[in-house]
């Protein structure tokens, strides 16, 4: 039985979400898999109340945050996308800080017990058997733990490899759709993003496993790496900037100790390009992210390079990378799992990469303290490299008064009195200058 013969089992959207109740907790699918048309459905409903909405960031899903719909349908971010920013700020959502390795133990463990699994997934094989497509992170764990799963099967989902398999039998309902995955083009990149991908670059050594994320720094550094040789990644975004490093077999997965030969991954955001190369890719293995996150399984890969980003670090090294101030931003993620897993790896480099200036340069993100409120995703005691377009320097082993140092080098010139100015006040270094 094929994907086609599963569509005269189909329901609406509206009978489908028919299968939530009052008081239930539901986990809904994200990124670019957010299941849409199942989550509009539910904002339509209105004859239930007190349903909690868990989930990451969600694409699509501006609706669920519109004024009034959070007294029926009160959103749980784990990771804040740009739709929940506004209304978790105006108290009309939540934002829980957990690391995205400890997620699925909630579900697990039934610390947060599961309803609902709401997901979208891609159709079905003539085994009966979909996959959760493009998401795979916490949304495993929601499926095989919540008493009921609702489906939307889209067409152009693609059939990704990993631990992704879902059986249509697993569904009590689902809908049937045809639709775009939402897509983000690769962003531009600009000449200090350059200058920091050329910095980190010539720290990735042959044989590296890497760690990357979804941006222009990222993308700049992965467009310097062609004359590097047998590359991995396991990590736990996979976006565009990695096509050309896999199409030309700079990224072979060789030299890795854990999933040798497969690029490992617990989800893919990007564009449709990228969606139709994990499409079938066997060399593409999505796994859940307390598998791609966990710091024991990073560690077996040498020389892990992860790099990740930050809104502000201060000049003891503690970096803000999940808000601006008390405003939350996005979410701890996978950044610390990533940070320990590499540092503890051999030959490993834990990068945190960041522009200098924010707001036109008016706005220095290296603070001599981080403003109230700040969340400390990386501590002072885990940070190693830093870079921004003035260098790269690694803050391991340093005293205050070096990092202080260090940072201020790294700082944009326009800033560097001030903030040695700061560091005499407070910590009664003088630095010079």
């Amino acid at each position: 039985m094929n994907g086609r013969d599963y569509r005269s089992g189909a329901a609406t959207s509206a009978e489908v979400v028919a299968r939530v109740g009052r008081g239930d907790r539901v986990f809904v699918q994200g990124a670019a898999a957010t299941p849409t048309g199942l989550l509009d459905a539910l904002v339509d409903r209105t004859d239930i109340t007190d349903v909690r909405l868990y989930h990451l960031h969600l694409e699509g899903a501006a609706r669920l945050f519109e004024p009034g719909v959070n007294e029926r349908l009160r959103s749980v971010s784990f990771f804040a996308g740009p739709a929940a920013r506004g209304a978790i700020e105006r108290g009309a959502a939540e934002y829980m800080p957990v690391f995205l390795s400890d997620i699925p133990g909630l579900f697990h463990s039934r610390q947060i017990p599961l309803d609902v699994a709401m997901v979208q997934l891609s159709p079905p094989d003539r085994h009966g058997n979909a996959t959760l497509g493009t998401s795979c992170d916490a949304a495993r764990a929601a499926v095989d733990s919540a008493r009921i799963v609702i489906g939307e099967i889209n067409e152009r989902m693609p059939r990704t490899h990993g631990a992704t398999v879902v059986p249509m039998a697993r569904l009590a309902s689902y809908s049937w759709t045809d639709r775009p995955l939402p897509s983000h083009e690769p962003v531009a990149i600009g000449d200090t993003e350059q200058r920091i991908g050329a910095l980190i670059a010539d720290l990735i050594e042959d044989g590296s496993t890497l760690q990357v994320g979804i941006g222009a720094i990222p993308d700049a550094t992965l467009a310097r790496l062609t004359d590097k040789n047998d590359l991995g990644v396991h990590t736990e975004m996979f976006s565009d900037g990695l096509l050309p490093l896999l199409r030309s077999g700079v990224v072979n997965n060789t030299r890795k100790a854990v999933h040798p030969g497969r690029t490992v991954t617990s989800f893919v955001t990007g564009s449709r390009e990228l969606f139709d190369y994990v499409d079938g890719n066997q060399l593409i293995e999505l796994h859940p992210c307390d598998r791609t996150n966990d710091t024991a399984l990073i560690r077996k890969n040498d020389r892990v390079v992860a790099i990740n980003s930050a809104i502000e670090i201060d000049l003891t090294g503690q970096v803000c990378a999940d808000s601006v101030g008390h405003r939350i931003y996005s979410g701890i993620g996978g950044q610390m799992d990533f940070i320990r897993g590499a540092a503890t790896s051999a030959g490993g480099k834990p990068i945190i990469a960041l522009a200098s200036t924010a707001v036109d340069g008016t706005v220095s993100r290296i603070v001599s303290a981080l403003r109230p409120g700040a969340g400390v995703v990386t501590t002072r005691g885990h940070v190693h490299w830093v870079a921004t377009e003035y260098g790269i320097r690694n803050l391991h082993g340093l005293t205050l008064r070096e990092r202080a140092e260090a940072l201020i080098g790294l700082s944009h010139p326009d800033f560097r009195s001030e903030l040695r100015n700061a560091v005499r006040g407070v910590r009664h270094f003088d630095l010079g200058g």
